[in-house]
């Protein structure tokens, strides 16, 4: 069976993780590397030995060179020393199908430097992973904080983009698969600014796919809803008791704090394991024809459907409210 070359961006934790392990791990052996030899190329992770780095690794004391493996995994991200926990999942050790790279997507040189590690090999699947969140009252939102978080998750994958689609354009070949959000697909209370990031990524990639099309590339967005990921722990957000909400109506106080409440339910009620999230990255993988949107969940389908259906937005906005606050209440400084 030929294998198949992956690059991955934000492996450090959640999905990118995951599918990296997963990929890596194969029990087909579809991301079997191909045997090329190389030179070591970046330094193992903090505590972890070359030996276990394995194709992430360097040679040992004067060595200067060693056929491995070329790897057919690329999992990125921006931090290398958070790679341990991708090695930690693969059982301490790198396989032979899988390397470690310091990418981040806001950064041009490091997407250069990535893209030109993976030059010379056919890449076969561009899996756009990284992304930030942002929650809160638009009022509470800075400029820094907006900038930071479309320059991660417009911007960067834009970048990434740009860097690896020439080549699947000279092949007539490939495909692109981007982490994407129900929030991507309906705007969601106090996630204003973080659905704005989304609804573009949506545009850019569903223009993009229609130019793709003759070169017989794939673009593929996922739509994931909530997932047990630590996403949730790390975005950005105000404390409802904090100095920067003192400044705040006590109508959207009251308001945040029951929508964070819902979120704290629905993630307990709803929230998919990654596992099974990943099930949905691999479909879009192994399909001969992805099509443009996969959702990893059906739960929220009843409102995706309601928006399509009212064209002017009014049944939406109206049942996303009850659905989040309560049918007819209004907001209030509720405890």
């Amino acid at each position: 069976m030929e294998r198949t070359t992956v690059l991955i961006t934000g492996c450090s934790s959640g999905i990118g993780l995951g599918l990296a392990a997963r990929l890596a791990a194969d029990a087909a052996r579809r991301f079997k590397g191909n045997g090329a030899t190389r030179r070591w190329g970046g330094a193992a992770p903090p505590g972890v030995s070359p030996g276990q780095a394995g194709a992430g690794g360097r040679a040992g004391a004067g060595s200067a060179a060693r056929a491995v493996l070329s790897p057919a995994v690329f999992a990125t991200m921006r931090d290398l020393a958070k790679g341990e926990r991708l090695l930690e999942r693969l059982g301490g050790h790198c396989p032979d199908t899988l390397e470690v790279l310091q990418l981040d997507v806001t950064d041009p040189r490091s997407l250069a430097a990535a893209a030109q590690r993976v030059q010379g090999q056919r890449l076969d699947v561009l899996v756009c992973n990284a992304g930030v969140g942002l929650m809160g009252p638009l009022e509470t939102c800075s400029d820094q904080a907006m900038k930071s978080l479309f320059d991660v998750n417009l911007f960067g994958a834009v970048r990434t983009i740009q860097a690896f689609l020439p080549a699947m354009k000279r092949r007539r070949a490939g495909r692109i698969i981007v982490s994407s959000s129900i929030g991507g697909l309906q705007g969601l209370p106090f996630n204003s600014v973080y659905c704005a990031s989304k609804f573009a990524v949506e545009g850019l990639c569903e223009s993009l796919a229609i130019v793709l099309r003759p070169f017989n590339i794939h673009l593929t967005l996922v739509e994931c809803g909530p997932v047990n990921t630590s996403f949730l722990a790390n975005l950005q957000h105000p404390d409802p008791e904090g100095s920067e909400l003192q400044g705040l109506d006590a109508e959207t106080r009251g308001l945040y704090r029951r929508y964070l409440r819902h979120c704290q339910s629905l993630f307990c009620d709803a929230a998919q394991e990654v596992d099974e999230v990943l099930q949905v990255f691999l479909e879009a993988i192994g399909t001969p024809c992805p099509p443009l949107r996969c959702v990893t969940t059906q739960r929220f389908a009843p409102l995706w459907r309601l928006r399509l259906a009212s064209p002017d937005g009014s049944a939406y906005v109206g049942a996303m409210h009850d659905f989040v606050f309560g049918r007819g209440e209004a907001g209030g400084d509720q405890p």
